[in-house]
């Protein structure tokens, strides 16, 4: 059988790492802040907003700190900037770690297309983890952003030069936990899974690829 896809683009939070949402809902709920208080200010002038401009690296993180609370002052509602940042950082998901190993040792091209505030180390843990990747796009570097289209281009430049071929969009399976960022690159004809059960989200990218990414640690 033919494989659907011979190329992945991973999301890193709330993908190979554990989303931020929960750790947001446990400073808001510590707080005594509304529920969902944080994601409803992202999607607030998701282009425009604090975030917008702090993971386009149009804000050091002073200017994030104070442009976020006054957003949310305008709300209605105080918080510490600082808490929320500190959420950023979840724990790898080792089930998803395995499966890139698998997909990287039969040989298809991987890129890690990421929404962040700041370069990624390249030492440590996360060093390692990013060595299983050809291609590494990160908004605050490339200052574009998901879901703005030319962010989802440049991974596919990426993962071409590092395929020494081309690799178009049709030949990609892309994982994310947001659907406003599966959106673009569906639309580019990708093939997208949204990542809310990881073992599910491996199931979908197993079927895609032609590979058993299943049978190794617990999501």
């Amino acid at each position: 059988m033919t494989a659907a896809a011979t190329a992945v683009v991973f999301d890193l939070g709330g993908v190979i790492t554990e989303s931020p949402m929960l750790a947001f809902a446990a400073y808001e709920a510590e707080a005594g802040l509304p529920e969902g208080l944080i994601r409803r200010l992202n999607s607030t002038d998701p282009d425009t907003n604090a975030w917008a401009r702090f993971e386009r690296n149009e804000l050091d993180a002073a200017g994030f700190a104070d442009a976020f609370e006054a957003e949310a002052l305008a709300a209605g509602h105080s918080l510490d900037a600082r808490r929320v940042l500190a959420a950023l950082a979840g724990d790898v998901r080792p089930a998803m770690v395995e499966a890139v190993r698998r997909l990287r040792a039969a040989g298809l091209p991987l890129a890690l297309l990421s929404n962040n505030v700041a370069p990624m180390e390249r030492t440590g843990r996360l060093g390692e983890l990013l060595e299983l990747f050809d291609a590494v796009v990160e908004s605050s570097v490339e200052g574009v952003r998901k879901p703005e289209p030319e962010i989802y281009r440049r991974a596919l430049t990426r993962l071409s030069e590092a395929a020494g071929r081309p690799v178009q969009a049709s030949d990609c399976a892309y994982l994310d936990d947001l659907g406003i960022n599966l959106k673009p690159a569906r639309g580019m004809g990708m093939h997208t899974i949204k990542v809310v059960d990881p073992a599910a989200a491996l199931a979908e990218l197993s079927a895609l690829v032609g590979l058993d990414l299943l049978d190794g640690p617990a999501p």
